[in-house]
């Protein structure tokens, strides 16, 4: 694919006329896909019609449950759709309200653009919704210094921004793009890397564990990217006011002495009930790219776009995420895992024996109840209520319980757990553990029953 980017930035230099643009677009499309290992289908659940977008993923926001996927899991260039997580990193780590200096190197970003300039002063909360409805690149990169430089030191956190040289600046969009990566693996996203806070195609050199140095792109995965978008609008602390931002149809604001007006670009909120946020992306290397979520039905829904056509194919991406999303909520409804609880077997349950505790007779067995641990979460390792399902899918339980305990027990030790599978895994963990508990037997204790037994005996003689 490389080769083909090399040309086509060759073929923008010369100007080539509108209708040439429009041909060799085309012509570029066909190549990629003919370049590409992309299959049609990447499972035995085929949509009724074959999608545009090279990778695909449609997720269940709720337990991170790929519905559907093709090419999920090859790592593609993302273009903007990069600004989800630049927008959720700074709305956690910025004050909405401060004010971040222009420097010379976020003004010489690339359309689009907010057409900042150095020295200038912005909200945090203006340039998001900046960055989020128009995907504005120098408005990408007044947040990342602002933000970033504070992990610099204490002379780069205090040092006006608008001061800075073209390498401080480097450095300071270096440090945010780090806490864009940490939360990425934070996430479970080992496939993603992020370089520039806007998308801007990338590559850096990477040196493996073995020594070996390779160059890998700014990109990630479709299944990646969707898990990205589930922490943005259900998991982080600030997922409301991502919501706010993202669904908002215009945002005006008065900054340096200039007005602003910045529209939302996500057709697909106007174009199903329940859309709830979304972004779009493109570049040359990465092509149409887009990352949106629908809530409808008490189901919320993710798709995932990854190289979805080239110019002239502007639409494609809204074809893709219309077909995904009404797949998503024909085929598919909620089980609750409580319906599974209750039909376990009961001898799963069963007091089991506790060697060496004490009981109320010497020699006596003593058996311990069991339970379901119910307090808050401590009885999940993994796991969410239920999950989206098909009439193809099934729940697998399975059950682990020690079938001898050796005192001394305390109440609510584990002593198994109840696992809940989908597809071979495992979507909710619950932990078996002990009603009550169990003293074991030492010295005293035996002196103690023997002298009982041998009063009784007395009495009754």
């Amino acid at each position: 694919m490389q080769p083909l980017s090399r040309l086509t930035k060759k073929l923008q230099k010369r100007k080539i006329p509108g209708i040439c643009n429009k041909v060799w677009g085309v012509f570029l499309s066909l190549m990629i896909l003919v370049q590409s290992p992309f299959t049609v289908r990447a499972d035995d659940r085929p949509l009724p019609d074959a999608l545009y977008a090279g990778a695909a993923v449609l997720m269940d926001a709720g337990s991170g449950r790929v519905l559907y996927g093709k090419n999920a899991d090859r790592k593609l260039p993302m273009a903007s759709t990069t600004k989800i997580m630049t927008c959720i990193l700074v709305l956690e780590l910025a004050d909405p309200e401060a004010s971040f200096g222009v420097s010379a190197y976020a003004q010489s970003m690339p359309k689009v653009k907010l057409n900042v300039k150095k020295g200038e002063q912005y909200t945090v909360k203006d340039l998001l919704y900046s960055l989020m409805l128009e995907s504005h690149n120098d408005s990408a990169v007044v947040l990342a210094e602002g933000v970033g430089k504070q992990f610099l030191g204490k002379e780069a956190a205090e040092k006006p921004t608008e001061q800075f040289t073209r390498e401080e600046s480097k450095q300071a969009v270096a440090a945010f793009a780090k806490r864009m990566n940490d939360k990425a693996l934070e996430l479970g996203c080992k496939d993603t890397l992020f370089i520039t806070p806007n998308g801007l195609d990338a590559s850096e050199e990477v040196i493996l564990e073995d020594g070996t140095k390779v160059q890998t792109g700014h990109g990630t995965t479709a299944k990646e990217l969707a898990r990205i978008m589930a922490y943005c609008i259900g998991e982080s602390c600030m997922k409301e006011e991502f919501l706010k931002i993202t669904r908002t149809p215009s945002h005006s604001f008065y900054a340096n002495g200039r007005s602003f007006c910045c529209v939302n670009h996500n057709s697909f909120l106007q174009m199903m009930d329940g859309a709830q946020s979304g972004k779009t992306g493109f570049t040359n290397q990465a092509g149409y790219c887009y990352v949106g979520s629908l809530q409808r039905d008490g189901k919320t829904l993710i798709v995932a776009l990854l190289a979805c056509g080239w110019p002239n194919h502007k639409s494609w991406k809204w074809s893709d995420t219309r077909k995904l999303m009404q797949y998503g909520l024909d085929r598919y409804v909620f089980h609750s895992f409580s319906e599974d609880t209750k039909a376990f077997p009961e001898s799963v349950l069963q007091p089991v024996p506790v060697l060496h505790a004490r009981s109320n007779r010497l020699g006596e067995q003593v058996f311990l109840r069991l339970r379901i641990a119910t307090e808050d979460t401590a009885g999940l390792e993994k796991g969410t209520e239920g999950l989206l399902m098909s009439e193809a899918d099934e729940v697998h339980v399975e059950y682990r319980v020690k079938q001898v305990l050796d005192a001394p027990v305390r109440e609510g030790t584990v002593v198994g757990s109840i696992s809940f599978l989908v597809d071979d895994v495992v979507y909710r963990q619950e932990k078996i553990v002990t009603a009550e508990g169990a003293e074991a037997i030492d010295p005293g204790w035996c002196v103690r029953q023997i002298v009982k037994r041998f009063l009784f005996l007395s009495e009754a003689v």
